[in-house]
């Protein structure tokens, strides 16, 4: 190695660092410089007035508006500095690790860090995310290392300056549970390597300022303030935003500089064995996405937290390596002593990364309660799954009875009209052309064949109803304006004989049809019991017209209808299925690092889709009936999320049966998969 470094030795690169560290400071210099250029002035003016050089009227009205400026850009850059040097910059949130709850990992740490004759970090802290990283807290408002650290960074008895005090190390929660010890302290070899680097007191103030350039543009970018703050905000900002523009290019090589020299000094230490762990971080990334969007979102959107992610990524890369040839030899590594065994409590620690987690990913709550409760993955199938699908399947069916859908007790034997999966399959069926004079169930004349399209919907609608003899027929609306349905109606609510469409009848249709009355071909294009058709039918925004495009329109309409229905429970902030409150647990996360930006700060998955929704809740349905009537159960998938057990075998072969039901409304693959399966569409199942 060539070079010097703050402890003699220099690394190929920091030389570079320091240089654009300077590069940086130039700037913010530069920027004193121009502040400072009015008052120069003034002074140049109010001196030459004073020794008689500079006099006359010229010269006094020039003294007066000299100083006059030189005040206000004294103001202006006071203010911005001000706001520079307070604002709160921007930290990842985490769970700090105490010392004496991992000695183990502290003193692995202390020990690669005197291998590599670089300062310990401050303090050791945990993230969910599988990335590792030095950030520097040394900020007032984040509350900076604790004074022994600062101590021993600087090695005297004196206070140390806030910019030679060691950054803390943020390790991903998930390389403690998938990685052994080995390979954990050759991945953090590098990232401590570079608290060398960090130590520089150019390269600590160069980082600083930046930092404290990206705060002030995050103060300034506030909306909520009177017209006088936002003038003020708005010049704050503009001045930050242009030194930041001056400085980008600087700050970026500075930062490879730093991570050159810390790669090339953590070369001496476990380098092969560093090759085979980087293998690992990238199996640890995929396992984790997979977890926390298949498995952990699910719960989430129930009110329910997982408590135990890490020890799931486990789980989920091991059944990876299983299925996957490609992985067959990660499995043989779980003989060895894995890294979270240098945690005095992991399952502590994992519960508070989960809690995490949620808060990030999904927007949870910072603490426990009623109505955010966590659940083990043993109580995952029952507590999660089961309670996903009767949720959605209440829901489908709370929106069929908004737009009109008969509940019939036709063929179930029980006389209750319960929800059925039939009804649902019924509705979303496509009826095939009449091929005879028979009349036609939607309202078409004898003989007319049927409008392949809406626009020629449309076109025999108002035909239609300029020539129907009974443009009102006989139908009670009333009874499905009720926008809370009961989820199990009693026998009040079955139509009874006497209102049985009948086989060859559609349940869509009023009892009394008129050949004007479809209610696909309406003038409104609404539903006969819609509240809001046109919002139902016609979705506003352009994103959800182009994803329904392939749908039929009564798979449309619904669609529309669960996706307002479900951003409007969600809006309300009321969880399906609360649960009882659990007892205290460990403390989350840091509670200082937190700031009033908006949660999630990294959500997952953009919004569902019409179809999606309409797609999961015809799955939910099923798999309800599966349970209900073939013994079915729910299951846990480590890498596919929620599944349905058959015959203790996972069904693999639902969703593209159901996707073929929503697109073009043929339900013929599916009845065919539920009929093999043993599942009755036609029995009522169990709601929540």
């Amino acid at each position: 190695m060539t070079g010097v470094s703050a402890t003699g030795v220099e690394e190929r690169g920091a030389r570079g660092a320091r240089s654009r560290a300077l590069a940086v400071l130039r700037v913010r210099s530069r920027a004193l410089a121009v502040a400072l250029l009015p008052a120069a002035a003034a002074v140049i003016l109010l001196a030459g007035g004073s020794t008689g050089h500079l006099v006359g009227t010229p010269w006094d009205v020039a003294r007066g508006v000299v100083s006059a400026v030189a005040l206000l850009v004294l103001l202006a850059a006071t203010g911005v500095a001000l706001v520079v040097a307070r604002a709160r910059p921007a930290v990842t949130p985490t769970v700090t690790i105490a010392e004496e709850s991992a000695p183990d990992l502290y003193r692995m740490v202390r020990d690669l860090a005197d291998r590599l004759d670089v300062p310990a970090p401050s303090a050791i802290a945990l993230t969910p995310d599988c990335d590792s990283w030095l950030e520097d807290r040394t900020h007032p408002a984040h509350g900076g290392p604790p004074p022994e650290d600062r101590g021993a960074v600087t090695g005297g008895g004196q206070p140390p300056r806030r910019s030679t005090a060691a950054p803390v190390l943020v390790i991903g929660s998930p390389f403690l549970w998938w990685m052994r010890v080995g390979e954990l302290r050759a991945v953090l070899a590098p990232v401590v390597a570079g608290t060398g680097p960090s130590a520089h007191p150019d390269i600590a103030a160069a980082r600083r300022f930046v930092r404290g350039l990206d705060a002030a543009v995050a103060v300034a970018s506030v909306r909520r303030r009177g017209p006088l703050s936002r003038v003020v905000c708005a010049a704050v900002g503009w001045v930050a935003r242009l030194l930041l523009r001056h400085c980008r290019e600087h700050a970026a090589e500075m930062e490879r500089g730093v991570a050159a020299a810390a790669a090339e000094r953590a070369q001496a230490v476990d380098y092969g064995l560093r090759i085979v762990a980087q293998e690992q971080v990238g199996l640890a990334y995929a396992g984790w996405d997979r977890l926390l969007t298949r498995v952990a979102l699910p719960a989430w959107r129930m009110g329910r937290w997982p408590s135990k992610l890490d020890a799931g990524v486990v789980a989920a890369l091991t059944e990876l390596s299983r299925r996957d040839r490609l992985a067959e030899g990660f499995a043989s590594r779980l003989g060895e002593r894995p890294a979270c065994d240098l945690l005095e409590e992991p399952g502590a620690m994992d519960e508070a990364a989960s809690l995490l987690a949620a808060r990030l990913f999904h927007g949870g709550p910072a603490e426990r309660g009623a109505d955010w409760a966590p659940v083990d993955w043993q109580e995952y199938p029952e507590e999660v799954v089961d309670r996903t699908w009767r949720v959605e399947a209440a829901r489908l069916h709370r929106v069929l009875d908004s737009l009109g859908v008969r509940r019939t007790a036709e063929g179930n034997g029980s006389g209750t009209g319960g929800p059925t999966l039939a009804r649902v399959l019924d509705h979303l069926t496509t009826p095939p052309p009449p091929t005879d004079p028979a009349p036609w169930p939607y309202g078409t004349p004898r003989g007319t064949p049927a409008p392949q399209t809406q626009e020629a919907q449309e076109t025999q609608e108002i035909q239609g109803t300029e020539t129907s003899q009974d443009p009102e027929p006989s139908r009670d609306p009333e009874p499905s304006r009720d926008p809370e349905p009961s989820q199990n109606p009693g026998p009040s609510q079955d139509p009874g004989p006497s209102q049985d469409p009948g086989p060859s009848q559609d349940p869509w249709t009023s009892q009394d049809p008129g050949p004007s009355q479809d209610p696909w071909t309406s003038q409104d294009r609404g539903t006969p019991q819609d509240p809001r058709p046109s919002q139902a039918l016609h979705p506003s925004h352009p994103d959800e017209d182009d994803d329904l495009a392939g749908t039929t329109p009564r798979g449309a309409a619904l669609a529309a209808r669960l996706a307002a229905e479900l951003a409007r429970e969600e809006a309300d902030g009321a969880p399906p299925a609360p649960a009882e409150a659990p007892p205290a647990g460990p403390p989350g996360p840091d509670p200082v690092l937190w700031d009033d930006r908006p949660l999630p700060l990294f959500p997952l998955q953009p919004p569902r889709s019409g179809r999606e929704i309409l797609t999961d809740h015809i799955t939910a349905m099923v798999c309800c009936a599966a349970m209900d009537t073939a013994g079915a159960a729910p299951g846990l998938d480590w890498l596919d999320g929620p599944s349905l057990l058959v015959n203790g075998e996972r069904t693999a072969d639902l969703t593209p049966r159901v996707l073929t039901l929503v697109e073009t409304g043929d339900a013929a693959p599916l009845r065919a998969w539920l009929t093999e399966l043993g599942i009755r569409p036609e029995k009522p199942v169990r709601l929540v």
